[in-house]
């Protein structure tokens, strides 16, 4: 069974965008977590222009689920990730001013460094994922970092999906297949959403667990939307 973590940096947000604790971030991760999601996912970055550090170490003790803190391992990252303790970590190589994250690790040419912040995070006993492109090479030298898990970067597949998306499953159905010869566990995220879920799980053997944030979000908009309206009206029958 493939799990679905849910990424919850949207709703930090929105709550940053106006001040204040609205929406409460603590409250939506638990509240994910009572709606079924088998993990919460934040990728705190150094400006905390979402997810902020104190965010994840309140959110440690009260959840339930699976933990997955992603982001460049710069050492304020490593340092909370050590004292957080979540149950993953996934290494992912954004800069400080990208918007999101844009592309996997080069393992190969990282490999030295990649091996060092894994073993780090394996003597701690947290399970570690790298963030990569569909590419078997870059698979291959993630699986001499002695990492756990490797996530596939999705952007390409959701971007190409409805022009042609057996094409655009191909490097990934390859790059499962090497992840599984090499021995690794095999996480996917980044643009996927209901539209394109369903064919990803179906065609990647394997897979399992999805981190998704911006579209789930945007779709629990829409699809929230009318019971909201219609809370709204209902509280204005009363007067």
């Amino acid at each position: 069974m493939t799990k679905l973590s849910v990424n919850i940096n949207k709703f930090a947000t929105l709550r940053n965008a106006r001040g204040g604790n609205l929406p409460d971030v603590i409250q939506a991760a638990m509240d994910c977590e009572r709606f079924g999601a088998q993990g919460i996912t934040v990728h705190p970055r150094p400006d905390e222009r979402h997810i902020r550090y104190k965010d994840a170490i309140d959110l440690k003790p009260v959840l339930k689920t699976e933990f997955n803190i992603e982001g460049n391992p710069i050492d304020s990252f490593i340092k909370l990730v050590m004292a957080i303790h979540p149950a993953q970590v996934t290494l992912v190589p954004d800069s400080h001013d990208v918007i999101t994250s844009n592309c996997g690790w080069d393992t190969k040419k990282h490999l030295a460094f990649l091996k060092k912040t894994c073993k780090a995070f394996a003597e701690e006993g947290i399970r570690t994922s790298i963030f990569v492109d569909p590419d078997t090479e870059m698979v291959k030298y993630a699986s001499e970092t002695g990492c756990d898990r490797i996530e596939l970067y999705t952007e390409a597949y959701a971007k190409n999906y409805f022009a042609n998306k057996e094409k655009a499953i191909e490097p990934y159905v390859k790059a499962a297949f090497c992840a599984s010869e090499y021995g690794l566990g095999l996480n996917a995220g980044h643009d996927l959403s209901l539209e394109n879920l369903r064919y990803f799980q179906e065609n990647i053997n394997g897979l399992l667990e999805v981190s998704i944030g911006h579209a789930l979000i945007c779709e629990a908009i829409y699809l929230g939307l009318e019971n909201t309206i219609q809370a709204y009206l209902r509280e204005l029958k009363n007067y």
